[in-house]
């Protein structure tokens, strides 16, 4: 494997459930630990500048009970935010997104290391999850994830369209799905249900070149 695709291994992932106001709420969980401070990782999350070279181009009023957009991509509101270590914001799609959540926690782990941790909370539709499970907004994140480690480390992937369709970000993908799955049945998932929401987030994300051409970059 490259070296992209060998920090798939480095993410810890977990799979729950939470009741929120809205109903229940699935949870997916990332963990990973960057060789970088603290301050340079909540730095690298927060500053407008730095997020759009690892991430999307964000606008919008951001403070605490501001709202941000992403583009092309989420948007929402700020709703806890105390430097350097935490980081919560609502995660809306569309005019009736439902409920869904976004937290970041930055935890020093020496002078130049740091334990990141990702959580999404959300109302998902029932026939999302069913289909998908938890790989529909972790491949995402496992992928978000990776652009931010290679951020730190003064890289970047410089066409992250073109990559997405190019054999390292396939193996990429494929493992990840992979290890959603696992992380999906090790919270109490039927192994035939984790399968099949490996299967069919595997080709969503990243899907067979010689059957279908295109790609979800291109939706």
């Amino acid at each position: 494997m490259s070296e992209i695709v060998d920090q798939v291994n480095d993410i810890h992932r977990e799979v729950g459930t939470r009741p929120v106001a809205a109903g229940e709420a699935h949870t997916v969980l990332l963990r990973r630990t960057y060789e970088a401070a603290a301050q340079d990782v909540w730095d690298a999350c927060t500053d407008p500048a730095r997020i759009a070279r690892w991430f999307l181009p964000v606008s919008g009023d951001l403070v605490l009970g501001g709202h941000y957009r992403l583009e092309g991509n989420a948007s929402g509101e700020i709703l806890r935010c105390e430097p350097p270590e935490l980081l919560r914001v609502s995660w809306l799609f569309g005019a009736d997104p439902g409920f869904s959540e976004v937290e970041l926690r930055i935890t020093p782990d020496g002078p130049e290391r740091t334990v990141f941790e990702l959580e999404h909370i959300a109302v998902a539709p029932p026939e999302m999850w069913d289909r998908f499970g938890p790989g529909a907004v972790g491949v995402g994140w496992d992928l978000t994830v990776l652009g931010l480690g290679l951020h730190l480390r003064g890289g970047t992937i410089e066409d992250p369209a073109a990559w997405q369709l190019s054999d390292e970000a396939r193996a990429f993908i494929t493992r990840s799905s992979e290890r959603w799955g696992a992380a999906y049945e090790a919270s109490g998932a039927p192994p035939e249900v984790a399968a099949t929401a490996v299967a069919a987030t595997t080709a969503f994300y990243a899907p067979d070149p010689a059957t279908n051409p295109a790609s979800p970059a291109d939706d």
